[in-house]
């Protein structure tokens, strides 16, 4: 059986660094687009150039809507495992453009046979993510005050030292007002969630959970890095219109609408890595020098619960 260690997991790694190097010749220029294409075009060379059957599961989107790593799409040299890839190139697109933090590229991987990503419709989802010692005490139909609660005492917390991370929009007003209402410190996230609910299941970084709504595929990667750390994850698909459902309903088995724990998202033998773009919550940004750029990255293995952070110094830089 292919163990994917022998086919590059460090290589994977590389996938995102060049990613993440490309992208950020354009941090703070205001082109979300061209950091993204830059992303992308840097994200499929690299998986071409390995000895790979990849398939991208998800990717910037359908085969129609996205020019590069759309969904479907198949990578790598025509050689060794079957893999599925599950990438975000850019993560943050508008905090690249804007110089703001949390800025990453990201790529899950599973060996066919060995592990498996859920195929995620381009839609919603209402997502908890907490670290291993909160992983038994959640339920996402309980009201946020009380799952802030169950979290404390399992932190050994007061409610008012918990902090919540949440993407600011909206629709998330109430889930806000009620965090705070409750005692709880919110982190407000401006775009992109998954660098948030990646910082969630590292007991270091100051976060101690994710709540609300944001993007389906940003989910099956939060999913991936939740089952190398031994983290928690219930989720519940969120439909903006039929057309997303009845799509739904032919992509996945069961209820769409039922509560989704971390092994309805991802299973088995899978691989992480995400590279910093901007630095943030989970990762450092790339930092240029005279002649050099250094990046870090974090690298997880869901078959050892091996965690690495990463540090590079790049002396070959791709062009912008």
């Amino acid at each position: 059986m292919a163990n994917i260690d022998k086919h590059g997991q460090i290589d994977f790694l590389r996938v995102t660094e060049q990613a993440a190097l490309s992208a950020s010749k354009w941090v703070g220029k205001g082109k979300k687009d061209e950091a993204d294409d830059a992303a992308c075009q840097a994200m499929r060379n690299a998986l071409n150039s390995m000895d790979l059957q990849a398939t991208i599961v998800i990717g910037e989107g359908e085969r129609d809507e996205a020019p590069m790593l759309y969904i479907g799409e198949s990578l790598g040299s025509g050689e060794g495992p079957e893999v599925q890839i599950a990438v975000d190139p850019l993560e943050g697109t508008n905090l690249c453009a804007n110089g703001a933090p949390n800025a990453i590229s990201v790529l899950a991987a599973a060996i066919e046979g060995e592990g498996w990503l859920m195929h995620a419709p381009d839609t919603y989802m209402d997502k908890l993510v907490v670290g291993r010692e909160c992983a038994s005490v959640i339920d996402i139909t309980l009201p946020p005050r009380v799952n802030v609660r169950l979290m404390a005492q399992a932190l050994g917390k007061d409610v008012d030292e918990m902090i919540i991370g949440v993407l600011d929009r909206p629709r998330h007003d109430s889930l806000i007002a009620e965090l705070r209402e409750a005692g709880c410190r919110v982190h407000l996230v401006p775009d992109g969630d998954l660098s948030v609910a990646i910082a969630a299941l590292d007991p270091e970084a100051g976060i101690d959970g994710l709540m609300g709504i944001g993007g389906a595929p940003e989910g099956v990667l939060t999913a991936v890095a939740v089952m190398c750390t031994g983290g928690g994850m219930q989720a519940r698909l969120k439909f903006r219109n039929n057309e997303e459902k009845e799509r739904a309903v032919h992509m996945m088995d069961g209820d769409p609408e039922r509560v989704l724990m971390t092994s309805d998202l991802a299973r088995g033998n899978v691989v992480f890595s995400a590279t910093g773009i901007t630095s943030g919550d989970l990762l450092k940004g790339v930092r240029f020098k005279r002649g050099y750029a250094q990046t870090e990255s974090i690298v997880m293995r869901s078959a050892t619960g091996q965690i690495r952070r990463i540090e590079t110094v790049h002396q070959d830089l791709p062009d912008a």
